[in-house]
C-alpha cells in the first residue's frame, strides 16, 4: 500500500465509522452488523499503527482508551455549572410559575413557553468543542471548577468525538452521564459471581466510572450520555427547544421528541400533564430518573429572570416521590453534630431501599418524633429524601404494640452530658458545649481538613479521632502544631491511610512526611477557603466567597458591625448575627490569631481583587476577537473592574464589548435595544485610561 493510498484509506475509514457509530449509538439505526464494525475498526487500527502520522486526533480507535493517569487536572468553567432548585411539591411548582408571570412584562407573559425535560439520574458533564472536534470534557465540581476526563468522555460511544452539519466554531454542550439498567445489571452478576459485593446503584457507580484513572477501564463500561444545554457565543437560535434540535442535527444524543423525553407548554396544565405521564412511564424506561425539569424556552427571557447565587430563576427541578418500604424502628439514639446540631436516629432491621440496604433513617428533630408519635418498636415507613438520605415518613399503626409507650426526647448531650439547648425558632436542640463535647470538636477538625475547605489529605476521621483521643488536636489551630516526633512514635488503630507494618497498623516516617506536606501545602489556601472551613454556621462556600469579594480580607469580616454586614449581598439577619457572634468569642480570636502564625492566607491576593470599581453595577456582554485580551482574560478583566458578564443581550445589558468578527445576530439585538456597542480601545480608554 502507497503512502497516498494509507492516507486516503484511513480517512475514509474514520469517517465511515464515526457515522456508522452514529447511526448504532445515537440514533438506534445500524447499517452493519457488529461484526462488520468490527471489522473496519480492526483495518483501521492496523493501518494508524503502520502509519501513525495520519492518524486523527479523535479517531474511533480512540474510544478503547488507554491513557492512565494518577490525578485530573481542575479547570474553571467558562459558565459556571449551577444546579436547580428541587421540589416534591406540585404547589411550588405552580408558585413558581406564577413567579415567572410575575416577572415579564404582559406581551412576555403572552407569548411565555416551558419546556419540560427528563431529570436524568447520573453525573453532569460539560463538553467543549472547537472547529467540530471534542477538546475538552469537565466534571461539574464545585461548580466554578470541574476535573479534566477527557480521556474518560471518549470513552462513551453515544458522544461524537466530530461533528455534522452546520455546527457553531466554538460552543460547550452539558448533559448527564448514566449507565443504563442493562449494564448495571450486567456488572452486577459479574461481581456476585465473582464472590464480590454487588454495586449500590446505577448513579453512584456511572460516578465512579468516570473518575477512574485507566480510560481502558471505564472503555469496558457501557456508559451513556444526554446531552441537554447549549452554551456558548453567536449561537444560532433564540430559544432552549431550538438549540436541542440543532444539537441532534451535530451529532448529539439529545432528549426524544419522538419517546416525549422532551416537550413544550405554554400552560401549567402542560407542565403537570408531563410530570403524570411520567411518573408512571418512568419505570419502563432503560435508565433512571429522578424528576422533570421545567425551564423557560425564551433565551432572552432566562437572560431577564436571572439567577440566585445557586441556581437559576428560570429553572425548577420536579422530584418524584421517593420509593418507601416498612420495617421495625428497634431503637432511637442521637448524633451530634459540628455545630452541636442533636439529629435523632432510628436504628431499623435491615431492609432494601432504593437500590442500598438501609440499617438506619433520619427522625428530623423533636418536633418530628411528636407529630408522627414514632417509638421503639414500631414497624415504621421509610424514604429516601432526594433519592439519597434514608427518612422515617409515618409509622403502621396498624401492628403498633398496645403496651408501648411514647418516646421522651433526650435533655442533655448524649456525649458530654451537657444541657441541651433549643433557640427560639429552630426545630434543632443544640449541645452548647463547643470547647469541650468531643464530636463537635472532631466534627470542626473533619470539616476544616475536608477537600473544599484546607483540603489536608491523610487526615481522614480515623485518623482524626485518634489524634485527638491522644491529646495532640484539641482545635483547628493545633493541625498546624502537630509534632513530627510524637508522631513517627505512636501506634494506634488507624485505616490504611498510614500504612501497616507487621500487622500493626502505625505511623510510618513516608506517611508522616506526607502528612506534614499536605499540612503546609494548605496554608498556600485562598481565604474563602479558610473562611469556610472555619465552620462558621450559615457560612458556606458560596458566603465565604461573596464575604471575600466585598471585603477582601477575613480580617475586615471579623471587624464589621452588624449592619454592614447585613448590607453585603445575600446576607440576612440570621447569617450576619452568627458571622458576629463567632468572631466576637474570644476563643475563636485565639484560633485566628494561632491560624494567622501559622501562615494561612487572610488577604485576597491582588489579582483576585477588582482593579477599580468602575463597571460596579454595569452588566456587559462580550463579542468577537480581541487583540489585546483572550476571551476568558477580558472577561476576568471586566470582573476586575467590578463588572458582571453576561451571554445574551437584553435590555439590562449596559454594554456590548465588541471586537472584530461580532456577530451579527448580537449586533442587530444590540442595536434594536439601543445598547451601546464599544470597541476595545474604548474600553482600555474606561478602565485605564489609555
Amino acid at each position: 500500500m502507497t503512502k497516498e493510498h494509507a492516507e486516503n484509506r484511513i480517512a475514509a475509514l474514520t469517517a465511515a465509522l464515526h457515522e456508522h457509530n452514529h447511526r448504532y449509538y445515537v440514533l438506534n439505526q445500524p447499517s452493519i452488523s457488529d461484526f462488520e464494525f468490527d471489522q473496519l475498526l480492526r483495518e483501521l487500527d492496523s493501518l494508524e499503527k503502520q502509519w501513525p502520522e495520519f492518524s486523527q486526533e479523535n479517531s474511533p480507535t480512540k474510544r478503547v482508551g488507554g491513557d492512565i493517569t494518577d490525578k485530573f487536572e481542575k479547570v474553571r468553567h467558562a459558565y459556571p455549572m449551577l444546579s436547580l432548585s428541587n421540589t416534591y411539591s406540585r404547589e411550588e411548582i405552580t408558585d413558581w410559575e406564577e413567579r415567572i408571570h410575575k416577572a415579564l412584562d404582559e406581551q412576555e407573559q403572552e407569548n411565555l413557553e416551558y419546556v419540560m425535560e427528563l431529570k436524568y439520574d447520573g453525573l453532569a458533564v460539560s463538553l467543549i468543542y472547537e472547529n467540530g472536534k471534542l477538546v475538552r470534557g469537565l466534571t461539574r465540581g464545585d461548580g466554578e471548577t470541574g476535573e479534566d476526563i477527557t480521556a474518560n468522555i471518549k470513552t462513551i460511544r453515544s458522544i461524537p468525538l466530530v461533528l455534522r452539519g452546520n455546527y457553531p466554531t466554538s460552543f460547550e454542550i452539558r448533559g448527564e452521564v448514566f449507565m443504563p439498567r442493562e449494564e448495571f445489571d450486567r456488572l452486577n452478576r459479574e461481581r456476585i459471581e465473582n464472590g464480590e459485593e454487588p454495586y449500590a446503584n446505577p448513579r453512584n457507580t456511572a460516578a465512579g466510572t468516570l473518575k477512574q484513572q485507566d480510560s481502558a477501564e471505564v472503555s469496558k463500561r457501557r456508559l451513556d450520555c444526554y446531552l441537554y444545554f447549549v452554551l456558548g457565543e453567536n449561537l444560532p437560535y433564540t430559544n432552549h427547544f431550538e438549540s436541542i434540535r440543532h444539537a441532534a442535527d451535530w451529532g448529539f444524543k439529545t432528549p426524544s421528541l419522538e419517546r416525549q423525553f422532551i416537550s413544550r407548554s405554554t400552560s401549567i396544565e402542560g407542565i403537570m400533564q408531563f410530570i403524570d405521564y411520567w411518573d408512571k412511564e418512568r419505570k419502563h424506561l432503560e435508565f433512571d430518573i429522578d424528576g422533570i425539569v421545567i425551564k423557560v424556552n425564551s433565551f432572552e427571557e432566562q437572560q431577564q429572570l436571572g439567577l440566585t447565587a445557586k441556581s437559576p430563576r428560570w429553572a425548577i427541578a420536579y422530584k418524584f416521590k421517593a420509593e418507601s418500604v416498612c420495617t421495625r424502628l428497634n431503637k432511637i439514639t442521637y448524633q451530634v453534630g459540628r455545630t452541636g446540631a442533636i439529629t435523632p436516629v432510628a436504628n431499623l432491621d435491615p431492609v432494601l431501599l432504593a437500590g442500598t440496604t438501609v440499617k438506619r433513617a433520619s427522625l428530623h428533630n423533636a418536633d418530628q418524633i411528636e407529630r408522627l408519635d414514632i417509638r421503639e418498636g414500631d414497624m415504621v415507613f421509610v424514604e429516601k429524601g432526594g433519592e439519597i438520605i434514608p427518612k422515617v415518613t409515618a409509622v403502621n399503626m396498624e401492628f403498633r404494640d398496645p403496651f408501648s409507650k411514647p418516646h421522651f426526647y433526650i435533655t442533655r448531650c448524649p456525649e458530654c452530658n451537657t444541657q441541651l439547648i433549643r433557640n427560639d425558632g429552630e426545630a434543632l436542640h443544640y449541645c452548647p458545649n463547643e470547647a469541650a463535647c468531643p464530636p463537635q470538636i472532631k466534627g470542626r477538625l473533619e470539616h476544616f481538613v475536608s477537600r473544599k475547605a484546607m483540603n489536608i489529605e491523610g487526615l481522614g476521621s480515623e485518623t482524626i479521632s485518634g489524634l485527638f483521643e491522644l491529646g495532640l488536636i484539641k482545635n483547628i489551630a493545633d493541625v498546624y502544631d502537630l509534632p513530627e516526633r510524637e508522631l513517627e512514635g505512636i501506634k494506634f488503630n488507624l485505616r490504611d491511610e498510614w500504612g501497616e507494618i507487621s500487622g500493626e497498623r502505625s505511623l510510618q516516617r513516608k506517611s508522616v512526611q506526607n502528612l506534614l506536606n499536605g499540612i503546609q501545602k494548605s496554608k498556600e489556601n485562598s481565604p474563602e477557603r479558610l473562611l469556610f472551613a472555619l465552620g462558621i454556621r450559615f457560612v458556606g462556600e458560596t458566603i465565604s466567597k461573596k464575604l471575600i469579594k466585598e471585603f477582601h480580607s477575613i480580617d475586615k469580616i471579623a471587624a464589621a458591625d452588624f449592619e454592614t454586614l447585613l448590607n453585603t449581598e445575600e446576607i440576612g439577619e440570621k447569617i450576619a448575627s452568627s458571622i458576629r457572634s463567632w468572631f466576637d468569642e474570644p476563643a475563636n480570636k485565639l484560633l485566628l490569631e494561632r491560624l494567622r502564625n501559622a501562615g494561612c492566607k487572610f488577604e485576597a491576593e491582588e489579582s483576585a481583587l477588582p482593579s477599580s470599581n468602575i463597571l460596579t453595577g454595569k452588566t456587559v456582554v462580550v463579542s468577537g476577537v480581541f487583540e489585546h485580551f483572550t476571551r476568558d482574560s477580558i472577561k476576568l478583566d471586566i470582573e476586575k473592574h467590578g463588572g458582571k458578564i453576561s451571554g445574551s443581550i437584553s435590555g439590562k445589558t449596559s454594554f456590548v464589548l465588541a471586537g472584530a468578527d461580532m456577530g451579527p445576530e448580537k449586533r442587530k439585538k444590540a442595536e434594536s435595544l439601543g445598547v451601546q456597542i464599544i470597541t476595545e480601545q474604548a474600553y482600555l480608554e474606561m478602565t485605564r485610561g489609555e
